[in-house]
């Protein structure tokens, strides 16, 4: 039970909420793969990218129950997911992992992580947690300049100044919304109705949204990009769910309600 609970605490470590894209996502921890399973990174330094300051518990005996009255749809879309991991983004992610170093694609990682700024420091701001926000305009300030846009992250590395993981789904949370149903998108991955609607509120304030706003085929294929990258830092994981949970759509839901709830708790 022990092995179990550490390899599932592993597992959400790297969860913020729906793929963020939606946030599972926002920063250094990665963000989806297969579009079920958020990013657990292979190697000392990959490991290390995804560090975090909270230390928060993964598990709550106070988190309720997962309220999840479309489970029919919810399964299917789980089987969509994994079909897609298996056929498309793990054959794909592989051949770009033998072609990229790992250094290499865990800086790219980071970059997109940084542009991601707004997404924390605004919803900081939202929930009154203005020295989370200080520090993600701290981050962002050095990680633009002396970590070269981002690429690198002097500011965890030189001064431990950690990545705070903040979005619109948690923002609702600590207002008092409860998470409604639990809903498995297509792609996207594991959410919430909460969730979702945090992250098409997200979307607002992804750099990326209005980069690429006269091109929206070009921002798709960046964004195609960034999955990759990020699954290519993570291949084997979601197999060694899969083998080891005796219901896989069970321990990736239950995961991340009680990931989610624990984020919006802290």
């Amino acid at each position: 039970m022990k092995n179990r609970t550490l390899f599932l605490a592993a597992f959400v470590l790297v969860f913020s909420g729906p793929f963020q894209a939606p946030a599972w996502s926002a920063d250094d921890s990665a963000r989806d793969t297969p579009p079920e399973v958020s990013a657990i990174s292979s190697g000392e330094d990959a490991l290390e990218d995804d560090d975090l300051d909270d230390g928060f518990d993964v598990f709550d005996e106070e988190v309720g129950p997962v309220y999840d009255p479309i489970e029919p749809f919810n399964r299917a879309m789980f089987m969509v997911n994994d079909k897609l991991y298996f056929y498309v983004l793990k054959p794909v992610a592989g051949g770009y992992s033998r072609v990229v170093p790992e250094k290499g694609r865990v800086a790219v990682r980071r970059f997109f992580t940084n542009l991601l700024t707004p997404v924390r420091f605004v919803n900081s701001v939202l929930q009154f947690k203005f020295e989370a926000a200080g520090t993600e305009l701290v981050r962002f300030a050095i990680n633009t300049t002396v970590g070269v846009l981002g690429f690198m992250d002097p500011a965890r590395d030189r001064w431990r100044i950690f990545l705070v993981r903040e979005d619109f789904g948690q923002t609702l949370g600590a207002y008092g919304a409860g998470p409604g149903f639990y809903i498995m998108w297509p792609v996207i991955g594991p959410s919430s109705l909460r969730d979702t609607v945090g992250w098409v509120a997200d979307l607002f304030l992804d750099p990326t949204t209005y980069i690429f706003a006269a091109d929206p085929w070009v921002g798709t294929g960046v964004k195609a990009y960034e999955r990759v990258n990020d699954t290519s830092l993570e291949i084997g994981t979601y197999e060694a769910i899969k083998k080891e949970a005796l219901d896989p759509y069970v321990f990736i839901r239950d995961a991340y309600h009680q990931h989610r709830e624990s984020l919006v708790r802290e």
